[in-house]
């Protein structure tokens, strides 16, 4: 790791970035794309080392309250973390101050925080995302190396129902010719149907692909699925957007199953409430079309 001071932690959309640069090892990791200049090794983590202070002195000056969001780019909870301890400083901060957070994480070490999470939705409103990929563990450790496994993350969505923190979950990226198939989506699917998540996130059946990234996966691709690679290579060229075969068949089983069962499904409309700062007492209410 090394330090750097930064200027400023939060962004126009009060989005926070503790760290850069990651130790997940996930093979399409799109924060390796060049257009995000992370001029340093990926896995050489750049720690912002006043973020703290930055951070309350933005959250002091503020005047309206607002949802505080982190885990966009680099996941809050790589295993630094557990040594700086920086994510639990800026709850401490959020709570605090009486705003709210919405988290965005692969990790389970998310759940050192969950008082503090419960602190902040008792008052305000609090919002755990996880991403799930695939829900056969072997392939998730193939895809995602150095990160618990979605079961792992099944058993952190289970936690945060019981404690009555709402959770989002990240259906992204699906990989053509690994995890695209009618068996993976629909196992995830019933995972976020115990677990009572409130949305899910799904821009479509498929991944994106841009310098950076694109060569990173395809090294990976050689490594962990010989052959695999030409095969990307003959039917996607270069292209940015890389959609499934299956991507109508299991977009439409994707949301016809999220109606069935009462989970926000359109993007735009959870993306309103991540954003949306909410006191109790006074919770925007979602209509049916809101699904």
């Amino acid at each position: 790791m090394h330090y750097l001071k930064a200027k400023g932690i939060l962004s126009a959309q009060n989005g926070m970035n503790l760290y850069r640069g990651c130790t997940h090892g996930c093979i399409y990791c799109d924060s390796r794309s060049k257009c995000y200049h992370i001029d340093h090794v990926f896995e050489d983590i750049e720690v912002k080392e006043n973020a703290i202070e930055l951070l309350e002195a933005a959250l002091r000056s503020k005047r309206k309250k607002c949802m505080i969001g982190t885990g966009a780019m680099t996941d809050p909870y790589i295993p630094l973390e557990m040594e700086l301890g920086n994510m639990r400083k800026s709850l401490e901060l959020i709570d605090k101050y009486g705003f709210g957070v919405a988290v965005q994480t692969k990790s389970n070490r998310i759940m050192r925080d969950i008082d503090l999470l419960k602190r902040i939705n008792d008052r305000t409103k609090a919002v755990v995302q996880i991403t799930l990929t695939t829900c056969d563990e072997i392939l998730c450790k193939k895809i995602e190396p150095n990160v618990c496994t979605t079961r792992e993350r099944f058993e952190v969505l289970k936690a945060m129902r019981d404690a009555e923190i709402p959770t989002v979950v990240w259906l992204s990226p699906i990989l053509p010719f690994i995890n695209d198939t009618e068996e993976n989506i629909s196992g995830i699917l019933d995972l976020c149907i115990e677990a009572k998540v409130k949305g899910i996130i799904c821009f479509g059946m498929g991944l994106t692909l841009r310098e950076g990234n694109r060569e990173y996966f395809y090294k990976q691709l050689d490594h962990l699925f010989p052959g695999l690679k030409e095969k990307y290579i003959k039917t996607y060229g270069y292209q940015y957007e890389i959609a499934s075969p299956n991507n109508r068949a299991l977009m439409s089983m994707f949301h016809e199953r999220c109606s069935q069962n009462g989970i926000m499904h359109n993007n735009d409309r959870i993306f309103r409430y991540l954003h949306a700062f909410e006191e109790k007492g006074n919770v925007v209410q979602l209509s049916l079309f809101d699904l």
